[in-house]
């Protein structure tokens, strides 16, 4: 959770994708993302932190949480959609760079992309989910699929395998 991770996948196998986990691609909830290798060396080095508080800045206390103190997306929507302008940007800031993201990846694919799916938690704001449709809309159709399914999805299919439901594909 609290982190954005876009693949490029080619025939059911990930060809391409940000490591999320470890600071690469859009900000996201608790993660700060993508951010400039020479300030970061400049904090990293500036002898005000140890390497575990600079750690936890750029994934637990980074993105949002960084930005505004709130990790949850739901609540900076709601706060958005009252007016409030910062958490507005911050979503706005969020949706550009994920989509951005995405755009990389349609390079990857040649431009040849089926679909592209948004899932997760984050899936469940329409106001984000419109903010990246407007952006990559024209790549390929956008199909969302909210909520964090994704260990019990691989879970369902790890089990079809066993019970000889689904045979167990090599890469």
């Amino acid at each position: 959770g609290g982190g954005i991770t876009i693949g490029a996948h080619r025939y059911g196998r990930v060809v391409d994708v940000n490591n999320g986990v470890d600071g690469y691609g859009p900000f996201s909830p608790e993660r700060a993302g993508t951010i400039p290798a020479g300030d970061l060396a400049k904090l990293a080095f500036s002898g005000k932190y140890t390497p575990a508080e600079v750690k936890l800045m750029l994934n637990g206390l980074g993105g949002m949480m960084g930005h505004l103190g709130l990790n949850e997306a739901s609540r900076v929507e709601e706060k958005a959609m009252s007016g409030d302008e910062k958490c507005q940007l911050i979503l706005e800031a969020m949706a550009y760079q994920a989509s951005k993201e995405i755009g990389a990846m349609a390079t990857v694919l040649k431009g040849r992309v089926d679909a592209i799916l948004l899932t997760g938690g984050i899936a469940h704001s329409k106001y984000v989910v419109g903010l990246i449709k407007q952006r990559v809309n024209f790549i390929a159709k956008v199909k969302v699929y909210p909520g964090e399914d994704e260990l019990r999805a691989l879970a369902m299919n790890a089990l079809r395998v066993l019970r000889g439901n689904e045979r167990l594909k090599l890469y």
